[in-house]
């Protein structure tokens, strides 16, 4: 599988749970808008069976190479992101994981219970950040014990290995010189932005803005019922030049930190 084959088959499994995002793609391209993608964010846990030097190598495989690494100190969280070495119009790839050791005793247990209860091949597959839930993800009790601790357990376990958000390049735009503007016009054709610490999350000085909308709703027949739970979401990311003239290349730990929210339970009752 070469790179565009693999960030095809990202979006594909992506859309297909985040009708948002085609319609968002649709509403900018109707304008005349050429949409090209920032980066591209998946989220793990830190078992070695599928943590990040795992969820890399598809990416490594087809010329990404690791560039910047952050800690969001009370999500528990530690992520990398990639660059690809010769396209430069490429997306970005942030990998993210939940650091396990720094969670609760029935945390550790519940994620280690399913990851246990999957063959050890199946963490082989070398299309694995494609795979969704590998595991048997259909209990109410599961989810919300996970929710009730860290909304992103609760998104693993339910969602699995996929990308968690694309991010279009607003720096790539025709029409919208501004964050502020392309958030009007998103609000403006009824879309919802994750507000969590602002709907514009960095600034100029820190030479990244971001935005994105709140996660699409989507069912999930468990055992118990259905239950209609945040998928996935869409971002937006202005960039800024650097002292050399080129622009930034990197994340703000402090922004993303507020934008992994916009899969949160809470916000889609505020």
């Amino acid at each position: 599988m070469n790179k565009d084959q693999l960030l095809t088959k990202l979006w594909e499994q992506y859309a297909a749970i985040t009708p948002s995002a085609k319609k968002i793609h649709e509403l900018l391209e109707e304008k005349g808008e050429v949409i090209k993608n920032d980066h591209i964010a998946i989220r793990t846990f830190n078992d070695k069976r599928i943590n990040i030097e795992v969820l890399e190598k598809p990416f490594l495989n087809v010329g990404y190479e690791a560039k910047g690494e952050y800690n969001f100190e009370t999500k528990k969280l530690f992520a990398k992101h990639y660059e690809h070495a010769t396209d430069k119009d490429a997306p970005r790839i942030f990998i993210s994981e939940l650091e396990l050791e720094k969670c609760s005793a029935e945390l550790q247990e519940t994620v280690k219970d399913i990851l246990n209860s999957c063959d050890d091949d199946t963490f082989k597959n070398p299309e694995l950040v494609l795979s969704g839930s590998v595991w048997k993800a259909d209990s109410q009790k599961i989810y919300k014990s996970l929710l009730s601790e860290s909304e992103y357990a609760a998104w693993m376990y339910v969602y699995g290995f996929r990308a968690n958000h694309f991010t279009i390049n607003t720096n790539a735009l025709k029409d919208f010189e501004t964050l502020e503007e392309l958030n009007t016009f998103l609000e403006n054709s009824g879309w919802k932005l994750n507000e969590s610490g602002g709907k514009i999350k960095g600034t100029p000085e820190q030479l990244l803005e971001q935005s994105s909308t709140l996660a699409d709703l989507y069912t999930i027949d468990f055992e118990e019922g259905a239950l209609e739970i945040p998928s996935c979401y869409y971002e937006f990311a202005l960039r800024y030049p650097m002292s050399n003239g080129e622009l930034y290349q990197g994340f703000v730990a402090s922004s993303a930190d507020k934008i992994f929210e916009s899969t949160d339970v809470k916000l889609q009752k505020s």
